[in-house]
């Protein structure tokens, strides 16, 4: 028999022990609980002492109890366990223990019950809970640079961990990636995200995208406006929405939130918006731990949300500048029909462009280039590498030169002295340079570490031109070569950048075989044949690489549109000229431009016996402009100069400056070729001539 004094320890046990003690009879009945029980659980002892474990523990739990119960009593060896037990003293919460269960025998060895030590773990478990969300929210939030997936994927992390809803709310401007700035009344708001554990929401009075109010009593407009957060453990009478926000207040009602936490979605002192938790399923309300968690998911995903708002703001102002670019009207060009696409990558522009120039001689000038690097930076080193092409695709030069020019201009931009950041460092860029020639059907091109273009000639299938191709600009190395290539009429050539045929899943072969293959067809329509090509290359519509396709169709200009004439070295050759420049505009029925054309023969005849040498040729184009041009052996050119009044000469050029819409020179291997253009507009040039005319009869 126990002494008193046993009596009153084994009382003082059960009375004062900090853990939980548990003891069943061999009928699995509770015979005895700790105080620490009641006091964690909040359930009266008295409830508890003589029931069976599946009373204590209703439905499967109980069933998962007893089986544990009597394993251990029937072999004695001790279990370990955790497991989560609703309590009324936590509101309706749960409480996570860990317990070992024994079995108990007398001092015979009879078994007379069952015991389990019970430990609380519930700060613990929800100390880890939160850290495991919190590592998790870094692992998820900002897989993207979007402003919206960004505030999903928060949502996401947050519900069902966290809350059993959750909205986010940004203002409005953030997801274009505008900097919110504070406005007098209330702020515009713009649901970027929501998040539930049920199909029927609280807040689904406002989907994903729709525009949110808060009126300025309620406790989401203070949140905002104070920028601190808050936390509503229970909606019991501490919410005036019912006063302001009828709707609301009413959805709330209805699905049986009971407790909110409003958090601002702040990064750098900047407000973004706010997201909203509210339970109504989980019963425990929410606690200050809660809150804590709260503000730093909050604190998380605003710097994601902010990374992927600048993101978004130099996406759309990169995509801003490559269009101005890109996209500027091409002017018309009589000996090519064009047309082109461009698909900026996913991720935001690149440096890929493009360019189609009319040149002098009713040639037409095509480029082709890739910068590498993304953004604004990329955008802007192609903008000026497309500036500079112009420039010298403007001085007569073969495309060799051009690239030779263009290379000297990206490595100079590289050198010490320049800044790094400098735009135009587009060192490892590619281009690729052609001039198609309607004249003789001949076009010229050479490459800078680029494709080379496809070539569908009419009635045969497409194939790659075989061209040289030297290394990329400001690399140095190799020279730049041209290559030339006939062309008939009808011809197609399309220029590309890698992004079109190299994109994942589709490897660079398979690419160019599509290319080659969607080139194959009918192409009576530019534009449907462009679509077409585009469909066959591009696995999705919008790649990982920028990608751009420009497509020509050549013409060659007949016999009747071009007039030459070989011309002997002799001043008497003059008269000659002009005679059969004025013949052949009376056949093209364009006699409103003679006395002009008139003027420029014979100035550019007379310059070129007396400054230049044989072979010296003549030769009028009519094409969207008629064009004349002027040859000779020599390399010598002549300048625009002001002739002074005692000067006796010096003034045809400068005359002819005057009444053509443009003049210039360009150079050949072995010769040079004067020309000038006059745009045929037969009411404009009939008065100028008139004008001209009555200017000249005095003299």
């Amino acid at each position: 028999m126990p002494s008193q004094t046993d009596e009153e320890l084994l009382a003082c046990l059960f009375e004062q022990a900090p853990i939980g003690l548990v003891v069943y009879d061999t009928r699995l009945r509770l015979v005895r609980v700790s105080a620490a029980v009641e006091r964690v659980s909040g359930i009266p002892i008295s409830r508890l002492l003589g029931r069976h474990v599946r009373e204590i523990y209703p439905g499967s739990d109980g069933e998962v109890v007893e089986e544990r119960l009597r394993s251990v009593l029937a072999d004695g060896v001790p279990r370990r366990t955790e497991h989560r037990i609703p309590t009324p003293a936590d509101a309706g919460g749960e409480r996570v223990w860990a317990g070992t269960t024994f079995r108990m025998t007398g001092a015979n060895g009879e078994v007379i019950g069952v015991g389990s030590i019970l430990v609380d773990k519930t700060s613990r478990t929800r100390a880890r809970e939160r850290l495991t969300l919190l590592k998790e929210a870094g692992d998820r939030i900002g897989s993207t640079l979007d402003v919206r997936r960004a505030a999903e994927e928060f949502a996401e992390i947050a519900v069902p961990q966290l809350a059993d809803f959750v909205a986010v709310d940004l203002l409005d401007g953030v997801e274009r990636g505008e900097e919110p700035r504070p406005a007098g009344g209330a702020p515009a708001l713009r649901r970027a995200a929501v998040r539930s554990v049920t199909p029927q929401a609280p807040q689904s009075l406002h989907p994903v995208g729709a525009t949110v109010a808060f009126h300025p009593a309620t406790p989401l407009a203070r949140c905002l406006a104070s920028g601190e957060a808050l936390l509503i453990k229970s909606t019991a009478g501490s919410l005036d929405w019912p006063a302001h926000d009828a709707g609301r207040a009413q959805r709330i009602a209805e699905s049986g939130v009971h407790s909110v936490v409003i958090v601002p979605v702040k990064t750098r002192d900047l407000t973004l918006g706010l997201v909203h938790f509210y339970r109504w399923r989980a019963s425990r309300p929410f606690e200050d731990d809660d809150l804590k968690l709260a503000q730093e998911l909050a604190a998380r995903a605003a710097v994601c949300v902010d990374n992927a708002r600048r993101y978004t703001r130099e996406r759309h102002a990169a995509l801003a500048l490559q269009d101005s670019v890109l996209r500027e009207p091409a002017p018309a060009h009589g000996s090519l029909a064009t047309a082109h696409r461009y698909l900026p990558a996913r991720t935001g522009a690149d440096g890929d462009w493009f360019d189609v120039i009319a040149l002098p001689g009713a040639r037409t000038a095509l480029v082709v280039g890739d910068v590498p690097g993304r953004g604004i930076d990329a955008v802007a080193r192609a903008g000026r590498l497309r500036t500079a092409v112009r420039t010298l695709a403007g001085m007569g030069l073969s495309p060799d030169e051009v690239l030779a020019h263009l290379d000297d201009t990206v490595s100079g931009a590289a050198e010490p002295e320049h800044d790094a950041r400098e735009p135009l460092a587009a060192i490892g860029a590619t281009c690729l340079f052609a001039i198609y020639d309607p004249v003789t059907g001949r076009c010229q091109m050479a490459s800078a570490g680029h494709p080379a273009p496809a070539v569908a000639r009419p009635g045969r299938p497409a194939v790659f031109a075989d061209i040289p191709t030297g290394p990329p600009l400001g690399l140095g190395g190799l020279p730049f070569e041209t290559a030339d290539i006939d062309l008939e009429a009808g011809s197609i050539l399309a220029l590309f950048t890698n992004g079109l045929v190299q994109q994942r899943p589709i490897d660079l072969d398979a690419g160019l075989d599509r290319l080659r293959l969607a080139l194959a067809g009918a192409a009576d329509d530019l534009e449907e044949l462009a679509d077409r090509t585009v469909d066959a290359t591009l696995a999705a519509s919008s790649p990982d690489d920028d990608a751009v396709l420009l497509l020509a169709r050549t013409r060659v200009l007949t016999a009747d549109d071009v007039a030459t004439w070989d011309l002997p070295s002799d001043p008497a050759v003059v008269s000659q000229a002009r005679a059969m420049a004025n013949r052949q505009l009376r056949e093209w029925d364009l006699t409103e431009l003679a006395l002009v054309t008139e003027l420029v023969v014979s100035e550019l005849v007379t310059n070129a016996i007396r400054y230049g040498r044989s072979p010296i040729q003549l030769r009028l184009i009519r094409d969207r402009v008629l064009t004349c041009e002027v040859s000779d052996g020599s390399s010598t050119s002549p300048h625009l100069r002001l002739a002074r009044d005692t000067d006796e000469g010096g003034r045809g050029l400068f005359m002819i400056a005057q009444l053509v819409d443009a003049w210039g020179t360009r150079y050949g291997p072995t010769d040079k070729t004067i020309w000038a253009e006059q745009a045929i507009r037969p009411a404009e040039l009939s008065s100028l001539g008139e004008a001209l005319m009555a200017a000249v009869k005095p003299l």
